[in-house]
């Protein structure tokens, strides 16, 4: 079964906007594991304007699955996950002022800078996962870099994914197939929701984890955040 790690980056959203502690952070964080989901997801940015740095030592104290921190790794990121760690942390290209991430990293003209932060996270006991895109040498780039896993950002996927699915899927088989090869580890996330997931997860081989926010938590608006995390559950069993 692939394991479900529930962004709560827009649970934070919600609550920075009132400039209050509703909704809890903290006991969301809780309720998301209580309610099902294997692992927990943040992705701090230099404005803060969903997680917060503050944020990051509560979270350590309570979460009991997986803790994945995301993120550039910038100085201020790197003393983040080193003081914390976390079992994962997962480096993505984002620039300060990015929105959402809308590509993985170039693991290839990158590779002297990426080997030199995974070893530094990988000495102090964290799993490293590299977000890229779903390109078979990226993979091969991520895996001479050292890195435990990649992630494949989905975007691409999502977008095409209603006029043609298994055109849309192919270049992730492909990619994840060189990944089996390597022995890398495959995690995915970003733009998958209750349509698409469970095709992704049945097409693409060695699928260990999908990390997913903005669409759980909008459906949880409708739903409840219980029944939501059961039914993306669903999706991956």
């Amino acid at each position: 079964m692939t394991r479900l790690s529930v962004n709560i980056n827009k649970v934070a959203l919600i609550r920075n906007a009132r400039g209050e502690n509703l909704p809890d952070l903290v006991q969301v964080a809780k309720d998301c594991e209580t309610f099902g989901a294997q692992g927990i997801t943040v992705h701090p940015r230099p404005d803060e304007r969903h997680i917060r740095y503050a944020d990051i030592p509560m979270l350590k104290e309570v979460v009991t699955t997986e803790f994945n921190i995301e993120g550039n790794p910038t100085e201020r990121f790197m003393d983040l996950v080193l003081t914390h760690k976390p079992h994962q942390a997962t480096l993505v290209p984002d620039k300060p002022g990015a929105l959402t991430s809308h590509a993985g990293w170039d693991t290839v003209a990158n590779k002297s800078f990426l080997t030199e932060i995974t070893k530094q996270l990988q000495d102090a006991g964290i799993r490293v996962s590299i977000f890229v895109n779903a390109d078979p040498k990226m993979v091969e780039g991520a895996h001479e870099v050292g890195a435990d896993r990649i992630e494949f950002y989905t975007g691409d996927f999502a977008r095409a994914y209603s006029s043609d699915k298994a055109l849309a899927v192919r270049s992730h088989v492909l990619a994840a197939q060189k990944a089996v090869e390597l022995g890398i580890g495959i995690n995915a996330g970003h733009d998958l929701n209750l349509d698409n997931l469970n095709y992704y997860k049945t097409s693409v081989p060695g699928l260990l984890e999908v990390s997913i926010g903005h669409a759980l938590i909008s459906d949880a608006l409708y739903l409840g955040l219980k029944n939501t995390i059961q039914m993306y559950l669903a999706r991956l069993a």
